[in-house]
């Protein structure tokens, strides 16, 4: 294989929540003016990244590793997934808040849809004055107090709201009841999964006047009634990963680049990094490649040696 950080084009969604920040703040080209997602890394079936520069340029995702599965995901990930490839990377514009939602464990989705449950975490890149976010219960629930206050359409009284601002970070284990706030940019991280349990949309309705679909029966026996303890603080070394989130299925890091940072990875498993920032040139071999915030690549895992150099805030993702 033929060994440079691979960058994708972006899968953009339109979402009744979204806005224009993926453009004015990402340089996204997006095709509406409520582009709510940049599916930035996906291997979602029907939504699978395609390369977009390089010897591999046009290439979807799944096709290079079905060809290189070990030299792109590494050792450790490949002998635990095959060639699947296990992570989802977006950016996200609320424009209006989102749905209240949860998502399945591996269990439960593996049993009703065949799919990876939704570990996810959140970096907060931009933040509106004021702008809030809501993560888990403010008190022990049960389903019965949480399927009342569903009813009385006073849901949000017994959810724990957080005020945001730039770079904060959220790790949300599946079974926690959230959604994100208007006027909010977000990085997110999560296993590869595009199941989403929606419980309450604010009684909105789509442009036919439709509402969307609930999954209130479903989400019952996925949710975890217990306060949960997601906002994630770290430190801020220059030039090196400060771990903000390590779970079984990715470790994130915090990355400030001022300068130039030399890299040297063991080939166990692919990285990620998601420019939020800044800009800053990947070199290895002789070769330099140009990135700049808004951009995500992919590290093959056989890359294990490299400089980064500039001076950008960067999110560095693996399986450790």
């Amino acid at each position: 294989m033929e060994l440079y950080p691979l960058i994708f084009e972006p899968i953009l969604k339109d979402r009744i929540w979204g806005g224009t920040k993926l453009q004015s703040d990402l340089g996204k080209n997006i095709p509406t003016q409520t582009t709510g997602e940049s599916w930035e890394l996906s291997a979602v079936p029907g939504d699978v990244s395609v390369v977009s520069e390089g010897v591999y340029k046009n290439k979807p995702l799944s096709e290079l590793l079905e060809q290189f599965p070990q030299e792109i995901l590494g050792q450790k990930v490949h002998e635990q997934f095959g060639t699947q490839f296990p992570l989802l990377f977006k950016f996200l514009d609320a424009k209006d808040d989102l749905s209240i939602q949860v998502h399945p464990n591996d269990e439960l989705a593996k049993q009703r849809h065949n799919s990876f449950g939704k570990t996810e975490m959140w970096y907060v890149m931009q933040a509106d004055k004021g702008a809030r976010i809501i993560v888990g219960f403010k008190h022990k629930s049960s389903p019965e107090e949480y399927l009342e206050h569903l009813n009385n359409k006073n849901l949000i009284e017994i959810l724990n709201e957080v005020e945001v601002k730039k770079g904060d970070v959220f790790f949300l284990e599946t079974g926690t009841i959230h959604a994100i706030g208007a006027g909010i940019v977000i990085a997110e991280i999560q296993q590869t999964s595009d199941i989403t349990y929606r419980i309450y949309d604010w009684d909105r309705v789509d442009a036919q006047g439709k509402s969307r679909e609930l999954h209130v029966e479903q989400a019952l026996d996925a949710m975890n009634y217990n306060t949960t303890d997601t906002q994630k603080q770290y430190a801020q070394t220059e030039n090196s990963a400060n771990v903000m989130v390590d779970c079984p299925y990715f470790t994130t890091s915090y990355f400030p680049l001022n300068g130039e940072a030399n890299i040297n990875k063991d080939g166990s498993s692919f990285t990620v990094y998601i420019c939020t920032e800044g800009e800053y040139s990947f070199e290895n071999d002789g070769k330099s490649y140009s990135f700049k915030k808004g951009d995500t690549i992919l590290v093959p895992a056989a890359l294990k040696g490299f400089s980064l150099k500039g001076e950008a805030t960067l999110l560095e993702i693996c399986i450790s």
